[in-house]
């Protein structure tokens, strides 16, 4: 692939309901319109990162990390790239910190002050017609404008980069001659960018539809958030022909993606270490706390008057110590430990808990540590489900809490081993083929039994769910019943473009 321009600014899929470009199809646009690098620079979050990177580097393409970050509670945003390991680990300082050290109140933001200490190993683009000098200067504050950039340029040093933009707005054309002054003036080099949220001109309808899923408008409403027909990725020669007038801003795209050679890869699971109050190893306390929990079951729930305790017992310790072997083998004590823990503080403090679900109740090592309470044994449950040498994986237990006191475990968990070694995971909400329908028809101000008798013509498997797209090609004549009304046909078309 040859580079004349490369794309620094792009929302992916992961700019929650705002960007339109999925990862996959940013790579297959990158590979047609041959740009050996693009950037993801995803509103205030990190989410796609990892994904990114390893399908970048799966399609030959380099990926160079970013964020489109906020800067104050005024709004102003910056996007920053990462070039290198450093860079990286000062962006994930600072994203934590716009969502962590502001009021949950506020939008999350950082301020000034967070980038003095973080600016190391970061590129820095002023953010276009919404960064803080170009924002100074649409309020007629040349000064504020100009000292901004002096202060991103004392941050930044020669890794600052004024962004122009042109996708028709006329705010965009007031400070453009501004800010290229002040580029010369101030020797900072300038860079063109185009502010991507959807792949193709053609998507603008679609992605305007999804705007208003996300803010709960109407495409007739006229005071709400849009974008333009240009927040397309346009191609190499697109944008050399509409920047024509500025050749070193297209440059130094290409300029700005050599400066950026990480690549972020996955690392195995890091889990805190678990301290023996008697001063154990991992090992030797997971042994001990297992046998010792074992014995103690086996005297309350198993165990009758008059039985051979040897006989009964011993199918039990087998078991136990074939357990503990293959998870000392595969490097997971302290998992074990770990949950053990948090779930016996909360039973200790009278916080219901399930008694064990899915794969993590075939073990016995988990019924005698008090993760689960059911025995294995009893139910003929399999350990192979849960944790197998043949199969590495992280073991996962599937805990359920009282939701009205789950806060307290979170809390102790995080007291106990510590809040930067603790961390929630979110699950994303996806457009489903029917989902996505019923959305559509609402932003469209279809009536809602039309909406409601397609959304329904639409199969819903959960084993199996179908796409949109393979609904209609597995039925012609559903296709053609909703393609022979015009406003049906459009609600079908944009829903296929949001699906996913």
């Amino acid at each position: 692939m040859t580079a004349g321009f490369i794309h620094l600014h792009t929302h992916s899929a992961y700019s929650l309901a705002e960007g339109a470009i999925k990862i996959k199809d940013l790579l297959r646009l990158c590979q047609g319109l041959r740009m050996p690098a693009v950037a993801v620079t995803d509103t205030r979050n990190l989410f796609g990162a990892l994904e990114f990177a390893s399908a970048a580097a799966k399609a030959g393409v380099q990926p160079i990390i970013g964020c489109q970050i906020q800067l104050g509670v005024e709004g102003h945003q910056l996007v920053l790239l990462v070039q290198s390991e450093a860079g990286y680990r000062n962006l994930c300082a600072l994203v934590s910190k716009s969502f962590l050290a502001v009021d949950p109140q506020e939008e999350p933001h950082i301020e000034w002050d967070d980038l003095g200490g973080h600016a190391t190993g970061l590129i820095c683009l002023t953010g276009g017609v919404k960064g803080p000098a170009a924002q100074y200067l649409l309020h007629n504050q040349a000064k504020p404008a100009e000292e901004a950039l002096k202060r991103l340029k004392k941050l930044f040093g020669d890794r600052l980069y004024i962004e122009l933009q042109r996708h028709g707005w006329p705010e965009e054309d007031a400070v453009e001659e501004s800010l290229i002054d002040l580029a010369y003036k101030h020797n900072i080099p300038l860079v063109a960018t185009n502010d991507c949220y959807f792949s193709e001109r053609d998507m603008y309808e679609a992605h305007d539809a999804l705007l208003c899923i996300a803010e709960g408008r109407y495409i007739t409403e006229s005071d709400r958030r849009r974008v333009t027909p240009e927040h397309y990725f346009k191609s190499q020669e697109e944008m050399a022909e509409l920047f024509s007038d500025l050749p070193e801003a297209i440059e130094n795209t290409v300029n700005i993606a050599r400066r950026c050679s990480y690549l972020l890869k996955s690392i195995d699971p890091l889990l805190p270490r678990f301290d023996s109050a008697d001063g154990l190893s991992e090992v030797d306390e997971l042994k001990k706390q297992a046998r010792d929990g074992l014995q103690w079951r086996l005297e309350n729930f198993v165990f009758t008057e008059g039985c051979d305790r040897e006989v009964i017992a011993k199918p039990y310790r087998d078991r136990l110590e074939f357990e503990l072997e293959t998870i000392i083998k595969m490097g997971f004590p302290g998992y074990f430990l770990i949950v053990s823990d948090f779930i016996t503080w909360a039973k200790d403090h009278n916080i219901p808990v399930g008694p064990g679900r899915g794969s993590g109740a075939g073990s016995v090592v988990a019924w005698a540590l008090k993760i689960t309470d059911l025995d294995p044994l009893q139910f003929n449950l399999l350990f192979e489900r849960f944790l197998n040498p043949e199969r590495v994986s992280m073991p996962d237990f599937d805990v359920d809490f009282c939701q009205d006191r789950r806060d307290e475990v979170i809390r102790y968990v995080q007291q106990r081993y510590g809040h930067d070694r603790v961390a929630q995971i979110i699950t994303f909400g996806q457009l489903k083929a029917r989902a996505v329908v019923r959305d559509v028809g609402r932003v469209l101000q279809m009536p809602y039994g039309q909406v409601d008798r397609i959304s329904k013509m639409i199969p819903n498997n959960p084993a199996n769910p179908l796409t949109l797209e393979e609904v209609l090609a597995q039925d012609p004549e559903m296709k053609a019943e909703l393609y022979r009304d015009e406003t049906t046909a459009k609600l079908i078309d944009i829903a296929l473009q949001l699906e996913g």
